[in-house]
């Protein structure tokens, strides 16, 4: 049964036009849903009881169903495993910053892009999520926590550019007046680089954040640990990134897992330099280096904090602004992917 949290208010507009119902119960049913939250047909008072059977007996209103819940004794980030009404399951995580409350969600169950330092990738990918599911988890998470979330990153399982349809339809109702009306600018879409997509994207002309996991400046060393470079030249890559700032004006993210002896040395710092800075271009980037998470089937390690601070410390005097972003859930499977993988590997050992 769809979700009613799938549908835009035009859609939901159709339909109660469709079942011969007046157009102004559109809003109302729509607000209910997207402003409001609501996980019962009975919760909707002004409806009259026709419609809402009518709405019961077509749509469903169930958010992702929480099956495990991690709570970081380092800070106060929480890891959400949920159920999906297929019994798929998907994470989320819920980051309290000083500039408000982050929700890191999931945009498919599973991946398909197969980085080896991820661990959403390691079953493969299971199907792709819909606008409602993605929207579900915010709601589970504000319900779970009572606290509201103010910004958004599209970084957990899954390739949004994968999933691209749905990913756009959730960001409108997201960013939409009725509902959360969350600025687009604090929306932080993340993709390994899928170029015909962010390309697509770019015309899309959204306020969102593009972020882009680039992980290696050349093509050789990027192919080692992300299958994506084979199909796509970083040099085309960073092209499709240039037009997207073109066309939006919004500075790119580019998000580097630093891995010890993979991408850490003086020639990455060169290289990654010379990839992102072009004499006389203006390009507003911005790295956001990543000490990566182990994940139990990879022998990846982070470098130590001495050594990621002299890689910020090389890019800055090439002019490059730059963070080391917090080490955050780390003792709570901190890896992308990783819940859901110890939950399936726990299952088929029972």
């Amino acid at each position: 049964m769809q979700s009613l949290r799938d549908l835009e208010e035009k859609e939901v507009e159709a339909w109660v036009l469709e079942h011969h119902f007046p157009r102004y119960r559109a809003e109302q049913i729509f607000r209910w849903v997207q402003e409001k939250d609501v996980t019962d047909f009975s919760e909707m008072e002004n409806l009259p009881k026709d419609l809402r059977q009518a709405l019961r007996e077509e749509f469903s209103l169930a958010l992702p169903e929480l099956y495990r819940r991690y709570t970081s004794k380092l800070d106060e980030t929480e890891k959400f495993l949920f159920t999906l009404a297929d019994g798929h399951r998907i994470e989320a995580v819920f980051m309290a910053y000083h500039h408000g409350n982050t929700a890191c969600i999931s945009t498919q169950v599973g991946c398909r892009m197969g980085c080896a330092f991820c661990a959403s990738t390691l079953s493969g990918l299971a199907r792709n999520c819909s606008s409602g599911e993605m929207l579900g988890q915010i709601v589970a998470i504000e319900h779970l926590t009572g606290k509201k979330i103010s910004n958004v990153v599209l970084m957990g399982s899954g390739e949004p550019l994968d999933n691209y349809t749905e990913v756009l339809r959730f960001i409108r109702l997201l960013s939409g007046k009725i509902g959360r009306n969350i600025s687009q600018r604090n929306i932080t879409l993340s993709t390994c680089g899928i170029v015909p997509r962010i390309l697509e994207l770019a015309e899309e002309k959204l306020g969102i954040t593009l972020a882009l996991s680039l992980h290696a400046a050349t093509d050789e060393k990027r192919k080692k640990i992300m299958p994506i470079a084979n199909r796509y030249a970083l040099s085309d890559v960073m092209e499709a990134v240039r037009f997207y700032f073109k066309k939006t004006g919004r500075r790119i993210s580019f998000e580097y897992a630093l891995v010890l002896g993979v991408n850490d040395g003086e020639e990455d710092i060169r290289e990654l330099s010379g990839l992102l800075k072009k004499k006389g271009e203006h390009f507003p980037a911005h790295v956001n280096l990543i000490p990566v998470n182990p994940i139990k089937e990879r022998d990846f390690t982070a470098p130590d904090r001495k050594k990621i601070n002299r890689f910020k410390e090389g890019l800055e005097k090439q002019g490059i602004t730059c963070t080391i972003r917090r080490e955050m859930g780390a003792d709570i499977s901190g890896a992308c992917g990783q819940l859901r993988r110890d939950a399936e590997l726990e299952e088929k050992e029972d």
